[in-house]
């Protein structure tokens, strides 16, 4: 039961037929694992606290560093050689003292994983790395939990969600990684600083159309964003038969 003043916090959201009370209430029991606090995850874990999501958790081992405040808005310049999920978990709570943040102060591992993924309902990623996709990618089909995916790169951005049984796989994607040095890192190929915001709040969008159970999800189609052209495309994505992980002889 929402108290007077999370109605008052919530009435332009509440006020929507498909949130409503009941929804509300839905985004209050919910919970969201936020797999790096940058651009990406940063500003999706901003939407989701104001919204009323009852439990964020932030993973993220970094610290802030001059060249993140171009487009990791969480974070001012007195922040720098501060631990980011520290940061972001007091930000969240001063915008929005009803959520509860689990600070999770260090990288997502095979070793630990499944155990960290396991009390949430939702997997945001707001990484920038394969390695830590594909984990994520693994472990999310494993458990059945939804793993709502975001990148971005110079004016470019991606997203999509994967969710076993309703769509694709990361991996049938990209079934393997690029070899390395094949494409360049974040630091070579950069960001504008607008676009992980842009990218981010369709994260966030998707995962409180997951949480609420309305609308239709991005499963099975991939949002391609364009900043030069100022242009969205929908791709469509096939199974692959041959996933290493959601195929018909998965390994």
């Amino acid at each position: 039961m929402l108290s007077a003043a999370e109605r008052d916090r919530y009435l332009r959201q509440i006020v929507i037929p498909e949130v409503g009370q009941a929804g509300q209430n839905r985004l209050a029991r919910a919970s969201v694992l936020i797999v790096g606090v940058g651009g990406l995850g940063g500003t999706s874990a901003l939407y989701l606290a104001a919204a009323g999501v009852g439990r964020i958790a932030l993973l993220d081992p970094d610290v802030v560093e001059l060249s993140n405040l171009q487009r990791q808005i969480l974070y001012k310049t007195s922040d720098i050689s501060r631990h980011k999920v520290t940061l972001a978990a007091q930000r969240l709570h001063d915008l929005n003292p009803e959520v509860e943040v689990d600070v999770h102060k260090k990288r997502l591992t095979r070793q630990d994983a499944a155990s960290l993924l396991q009390p949430y309902d939702i997997v945001l990623d707001g990484t920038d790395n394969f390695e830590a996709r594909y984990l994520m990618n693994d472990v999310c089909y494993e458990l059945g939990k939804p793993y709502v995916f975001g990148a971005v790169q110079g004016f470019d951005g991606q997203a999509t969600v994967f969710w076993r049984d309703r769509g694709p796989c990361y991996s049938c994607l990209f079934p393997e990684p690029p070899p390395e040095g094949a494409l360049p890192g974040p630091a070579e190929a950069g960001v504008i600083g607008v676009c992980p915001g842009i990218i981010a709040t369709i994260q966030a969008t998707e995962a409180l159309k997951l949480i609420l159970g309305v609308g239709r999800t991005l499963c099975g189609r991939v949002l391609v964003y364009d900043g030069l052209a100022m242009d969205f495309e929908l791709v469509e994505l096939r199974q692959d038969p041959d996933c290493p992980v959601c195929g018909d002889r998965s390994t």
